[in-house]
């Protein structure tokens, strides 16, 4: 019923004149009210019914009991774990669970400060559970409560390789005994885990990973973050199975969450604070000398575009050791080219003249050749982006300053406060889509991906910052193959293959009223050219169109919502 409301009331809205239309949707806090009430409908982003969730659900378990069964089985007996379950409540269900699926005798440690009323091995720390233990010795890690099936034993026996640390999906099981909403999760995300604690229970790795790093944490979540900040070159693997039965509240969220942000403060000099209002850590990463940012804008005349962008940065940001350059590519409207020729003057801004066809990474690579000396990091802006978080560059530069760190993108709005980017999917639609599209901008996505900052393959160049030494590095963008589109996702995928992960910095809010000055690519020419940039990306990175890490491999590629694969993708 809400979403034939909201239907009735889009189409009432299609009756609106034209121009008033136009108008009413230049109101932000208008246009805002409208996407967060079409948030529960779906209506926009095309997300499914929770009966349709459930149904695409049943099917997935249909394809995942198939694939489970056609492994080799190994003798699970054989590979004996030792379980070590966190806290106390609910404990007796968690027991019962492990004892269903043993073949004999097992040992369970349970991590608690509170005397338990039952015979089972309690220690007040991890660290006190494992320290009599042989190195190599098997662990297990469930929270109280949760459950696991003679898959779970199975799968996690059979996987029983170099990988030094081993994680798996998870779902529900609801008051009527149904398996429900499954996290579908990606391959290791480092800053998806200091963020939300996506890792928190189901991990298996060797007792000799936590005796040699002298543990300190309370929780699963935190253990997994600790081991990753003190060995960052930790084999960690996915398991894309819902292998765990989950129990959560909103107390164990907090506790996990706090036990990273502590963790973070003992391995780095980062700045964590919980966000109460959604449930996630914000991290602030350290900006030790303050480097110079080079902003590069290109344009062709847009005048109000370019004045809105500009004015948006000088007057909202609050890091202010940057530069401008503006990229003037053939201006032909008198008044751009005063505005330009006025914008000269400002101390912090230079006018560069790039004359011939757009080339959107060849006017970046020559914006890149005209920074300053001192320039440490080149911010890639496009003339639509408009500045809403005045701490948008703080928090991007703190990131593109981290050693490990590459691409920085940000989240950017449509005009009406609905998503436009929140990271790059590979393989949506046959090569690239970005992550949440159309969800309302208040919405907290799949698993809290929207608004947490994470690992992505890619991110959009419309306000991109990166290191210029690294931008150098892998010979900037692709201006003979890519001159419009995908450049900033085969730039992203260069960067990453030199070791450094891309990065959403959910923090940085800006506006993108996305393409305003270029138009759309309907001409022939210009699909012609879309679809052999397309071609290009296919052949060139179809590894990670295959397979992006940062993304679950049951989730849809025919639309950018994170619903569960349908019985026909399943099966392809």
């Amino acid at each position: 019923m809400k979403k034939f409301a909201m239907m009735t009331v889009k189409g009432a809205i299609g009756l609106v004149p034209k121009a008033v239309r136009n108008k009413l949707k230049g109101n932000h806090k208008l246009t805002e009210f409208y996407s967060r009430s079409l948030q529960r409908s779906g209506l926009f982003y095309g997300f499914p019914s929770e009966k349709k969730r459930m149904a695409l659900y049943k099917d997935y378990l249909q394809y995942q009991s198939k694939i489970l069964g056609s492994k080799a089985v190994g003798n699970e007996a054989n590979l004996a774990f030792i379980y070590i379950i966190f806290g106390h409540k609910d404990l007796a269900i968690s027991l019962k669970s492990l004892r269903e699926v043993s073949n004999g005798k097992m040992d369970i440690r349970v991590v608690t400060e509170k005397t338990l009323g039952m015979k089972v091995s309690r220690f007040p720390s991890l660290a006190e559970a494992v320290r009599d233990l042989d190195d190599n010795t098997l662990l297990f890690f469930l929270n109280s409560g949760d459950t696991i099936t003679h898959d779970t034993v199975k799968v996690f026996t059979n996987n029983n390789d170099e990988a030094d640390l081993t994680y798996c999906d998870t779902d529900r099981i609801d008051v009527k005994k149904r398996r429900v909403s499954p996290h579908f999760l990606p391959d290791w995300n480092p800053d998806l885990q200091y963020s939300t604690g996506y890792v928190f229970t189901g991990v298996k790795c060797k007792a000799k990973l936590l005796k040699q790093n002298s543990v300190k944490s309370q929780t699963i979540a935190g253990l997994v973050a600790e081991l990753w900040l003190k060995q960052p070159e930790l084999l960690i693997k996915h398991l894309p199975f819902t292998l765990v039965h989950r129990t959560t509240n909103k107390a164990a969220v907090d506790e996990r969450l706090k036990d990273i942000r502590e963790r973070l403060s003992d391995c780095t000099t980062a700045v964590a604070s919980f966000n109460t209002e959604l449930g996630v850590n914000h991290i602030q990463w350290p900006i030790a000398s303050e480097p110079l940012v080079t902003l590069i804008i290109p344009t062709k005349n847009a005048k109000k575009l370019v004045q809105a962008c500009i004015d948006s940065i000088l007057e909202k940001t609050t890091y202010q050791n940057y530069e401008i350059l503006l990229i003037d590519n053939g201006s032909d409207e008198k008044e751009s080219i005063n505005y330009f020729s006025e914008l000269n003057k400002h101390p912090k801004i230079k006018v560069l003249s790039y004359p011939g066809e757009f080339n959107y990474s060849a006017i970046n690579n020559f914006g890149v050749e005209h920074a300053s000396d001192r320039c440490a990091i080149i911010g890639l802006i496009n003339n639509d982006i408009e500045v809403i978080a005045p701490n948008w560059l703080s928090s991007m530069v703190g990131h593109a300053s981290r050693e490990d760190i590459g691409c920085v993108g940000a989240k950017l709005l449509y005009s009406d406060g609905r998503i436009q980017h929140a990271g790059v999917v590979m393989g949506y639609g046959g090569g690239a889509g970005h992550a949440h599209k159309y969800f309302p901008r208040y919405h907290p996505g799949y698993i809290k991906r929207l608004i947490a900052t994470q690992n992505y393959s890619a991110v959009t160049a419309a306000c991109l910052l990166v290191k210029k030494s690294l931008f150098l590095e892998v010979g900037g963008l692709n201006e003979k193959d890519l001159t419009v589109a995908f450049n900033d996702v085969d730039f992203c995928l260069k960067v990453k293959e030199t070791g450094a992960r891309n990065i959403y910095c959910a923090e940085a809010e800006l506006y993108h009223h996305e393409s305003v000055s270029r138009g759309t690519d309907h001409a022939p020419e210009k699909a012609a050219r879309f679809n052999r940039e397309l071609h290009y990306l296919k052949t060139r990175w179809g590894n990670y169109i295959d397979h992006d890490p940062a993304y679950s491999p049951n989730l849809t590629l025919m639309r950018e919502n994170f619903s569960v694969k349908t019985k026909g993708e399943l099966s392809q």
